[in-house]
């Protein structure tokens, strides 16, 4: 088990030297280019300095120079806490356990056992290559919030790839795939890469974010005169000329700035079984990701149809595995396959199962059949949408109209008659879109709309099931169940199940959970609690 325990007594402290210098077990230093890394965190502040001086003609302020002495002071007191910590902290791997000690006043030894290891996160920024250096992070059971986790920044990229061997040594074996290699990129799927909501949202919040610098360094931007011209020439134009002219444009903008975050992410992708016991996903042109994960841990895998990537044909994989961090680390370290072909993501879902996965309409996979949810659950999204995205819209604008301007009433009821069909088109598809069943030794679980996401979860991996309801799904006969996983978001929820078959659901899927719950029939015709 992870711990931490006083360092005292533990013997005399590692040198830089290496294992290969020691032998294993010794311990070992990190790069002292940890202290350059550190030190990083001054490009923003020197940057807006700069840009501030630009802006003013190279009048430096007395408020800039106060804040040019407080970066100073900074960076004197972030290089010595650097400085001891480099020299303070220091790792081995023996037989059994990864051993990291750390402190100045007081020394604490961190051993997590080798069995428990469950990924391996190889990570460097711009900034690590540049050095040569990278950041492991070693994924334990219990990382979930962080706790469990341990992190080594920064080793020499070789040391940290043999680093990572040695944690992983103790995989569990077994055949591996004929062909290690599962998926390579291809750069024919960079069609896929606008087809996310991030395309008009990401403008925004990418507009917003250069904002607040401009405005934190003294720039206004609405005082600036070509932005004043351009927002009165829009004004003055014909707004059913400009306003499209506009959305088109945010689009376009939207589109390269998807496509260049895909080659970022993505560039030289390559999924492989490293060995027989430890899947690899490495990618990154500018950070650079290798993430290996653990055989024994992967628990399933979800194929993901955003409804804008759904309509293009593509799909994207993800993992379901244990270690993995937190849920933000989690869906950074989780990742599989990038938006690509839908028959190419169902293939690599395979390919991680080490089976066949059944495709999220199932009329192409013999055998599994998802059951249908009652119709009720159709009503249910009905109503939602109704109340929740087509009333408060119409009241909105109706209550508008009739304090300021009779142009928004008309609004009222054009947003109306156009968000209605929508919303009943929205309900109709996540209602075909649910359903659950059980493939072999998966659960299988379908669900959403805006994102369609195809669950194939080990059964054996359910550790609990939640039973959910409120007023209104009592009154529907209804229930939500949630599948309790220690890997991934935790908890897959099946929604709005008919009450009554939930439980015989449950029991099947995953035995040996709810059957002293249930209610069984005897043979004269009463009911006895198994």
């Amino acid at each position: 088990m992870s711990g931490y325990r006083d360092a005292d007594g533990i013997g005399p402290g590692g040198g830089a030297a290496g294992a290969g210098e020691h032998g294993a077990g010794a311990w070992r230093r990190l790069s002292p280019r940890t202290l350059v890394v550190h030190c990083g965190w001054l490009g923003a502040p020197l940057g807006s300095l700069a840009l501030t001086a630009l802006a003013t003609g190279g009048r430096i302020t007395a408020g800039a120079w106060f804040t040019l002495g407080a970066i100073a002071a900074a960076f004197a007191v972030v290089t010595v806490a650097a400085l001891i910590r480099w020299a303070r902290t220091d790792f081995r791997v023996t037989g059994e356990s990864l051993d990291v000690r750390s402190g100045l006043f007081t020394r604490r030894l961190r051993s997590v056992p080798l069995h428990r290891v469950r990924t391996v996160d190889l990570t460097a920024s711009p900034l690590h290559r540049l050095l040569g250096v990278t950041v492991l992070r070693a994924g334990t059971a219990g990382s979930r919030d962080g706790g469990g986790e341990l992190a080594l920044d920064a080793l020499p990229v070789a040391e940290g790839e043999r680093l990572r061997v040695e944690l992983l040594a103790r995989a569990a074996t077994g055949a591996g795939a004929e062909d290690p290699v599962l998926a390579r990129i291809s750069w024919r799927w960079l069609r896929y890469a606008p087809l996310t909501f991030w395309v008009v949202g990401g403008v925004f919040v990418a507009g917003g974010s250069a904002y607040r610098v401009l405005h934190e360094i003294g720039i206004e931007p609405w005082k600036l005169g070509f932005v004043r011209r351009a927002f009165a020439e829009f004004g003055n134009g014909m707004l059913w000329l400009t306003v499209p002219a506009a959305l088109l444009a945010v689009i376009a903008l939207g589109s390269v700035g998807a496509v260049v975050l895909y080659v970022e992410n993505w560039w030289n992708y390559r999924l492989e079984w490293a060995d027989a016991g430890s899947l690899r996903v490495h990618r990154g042109l500018l950070t650079t990701r290798s993430v290996t994960v653990e055989r024994a841990r992967l628990r399933g895998v979800v194929l993901c149809e955003p409804l804008l990537l759904r309509a293009g044909g593509g799909a994207t994989v993800r993992a379901v595995a244990g270690g993995l961090g937190n849920k933000e680390e989690n869906r950074k370290r989780s990742g599989l396959l990038p938006p690509a072909p839908r028959r190419e993501a169902v293939r690599v879902a395979g390919g991680t199962l080490q089976s066949a996965f059944p495709d999220a309409a199932l009329a192409h996979h013999p055998g599994v059949a998802l059951t249908p949810h009652p119709r009720v659950a159709l009503r249910r999204r009905r109503v939602r949408g109704l109340l929740f995205a087509v009333a408060p819209g119409t009241a909105l604008l109706a209550g508008l109209g009739a304090a300021f301007t009779p142009v928004l009433l008309h609004a009222a009821w054009i947003y109306a008659v156009l968000a209605t069909p929508v919303a009943l088109w929205l309900a109709r598809d996540a209602y075909r879109n649910l359903g659950h069943g059980i493939a072999g030794r998966h659960l299988i679980v379908r669900s959403g709309t805006f994102s369609r996401d195809t669950v194939a979860l080990r059964r054996e991996a359910v550790a609990a099931w939640t039973f959910t309801t409120s007023p209104f799904t009592r009154r529907a006969g209804l229930v939500t169940l949630t599948a309790a996983v220690a890997a991934g978001e935790e908890g897959y929820r099946i929604p709005d199940l008919a009450e009554g078959a939930a439980p015989g659901f449950a029991a099947s899927a995953a035995p040996g959970i709810l059957e002293e719950f249930l209610i069984s029939p005897r043979r004269d015709g009463s009911t006895a609690s198994t």
